[in-house]
């Protein structure tokens, strides 16, 4: 008698039904299998310059120009300026004080006026030629080198409104050239005087 038990037929059949393990094994995301993408930028070859040093360069370069002071923009000089403030604040010194200029030019008209003066000319005409002229040319040479001061200063004073606005003169020029216009005009004031006997009077010989 066989006592062997016929097989279930519900039961799988494991040699003919292989089990698929690449089927079983739980998926994976594909996109951890991916390599990671970073934002960095593979390093460049030696040599080669990149997008972000070129402008890291570029902008180093813009710093430079905003903090270095171009040329054009250099305060001007007032080398001009201060030469004729001193200028015209030593003729009118030398207006008031005399100088040889005006004494040749007085010898030279006292000679002249005495050459012309005849013998029989009275008291008031030698007093004339011999003094009164040679005065009245010492007054006009120092008149004219006032009014050269006068200018000068003046013309240094006024300079800066005919160039740029932002243009002004050191304090000690200016000072320096209201001395000169204020030695200038009383210098001339006293030319005026002193040419017309308005100051002194022309001595006069008794008689």
């Amino acid at each position: 008698m066989d006592t062997t038990k016929p097989p279930t037929p519900n039961a799988p059949d494991a040699d003919t039904a292989p089990v698929a393990l690449d089927k079983a094994e739980t998926p994976r995301n594909a996109a951890a299998d991916r390599p990671a993408v970073t934002d960095a930028a593979p390093d460049a070859a030696p040599g080669t310059t990149t997008d972000t040093d070129a402008a890291l360069d570029e902008a180093d370069l813009d710093d430079d120009a905003l903090t270095e002071d171009p040329a054009g923009e250099e305060p001007p000089g007032h080398v001009g300026s201060a030469a004729f403030a001193l200028v015209s604040a030593g003729l009118s010194v030398v207006a008031l004080s005399g100088s040889w200029v005006a004494g040749i030019v007085s010898e030279r008209a006292s000679v002249a006026a005495r050459l012309e003066l005849s013998q029989a000319a009275d008291a008031n005409a030698q007093i004339a030629a011999q003094f009164v002229d040679p005065w009245h040319t010492t007054a006009m040479v120092n008149g004219v080198f006032s009014a050269l001061a006068l200018i000068i200063a003046t013309f240094v004073l006024a300079l800066p409104a005919f160039s740029t606005p932002e243009r002004t003169l050191p304090t000690w020029v200016r000072s320096v050239s209201w001395a000169g216009i204020g030695l200038g005009a009383l210098g001339v004031l006293l030319f005026v005087l002193m040419y017309f006997d308005l100051l002194l009077a022309v001595p006069k010989a008794a008689g």
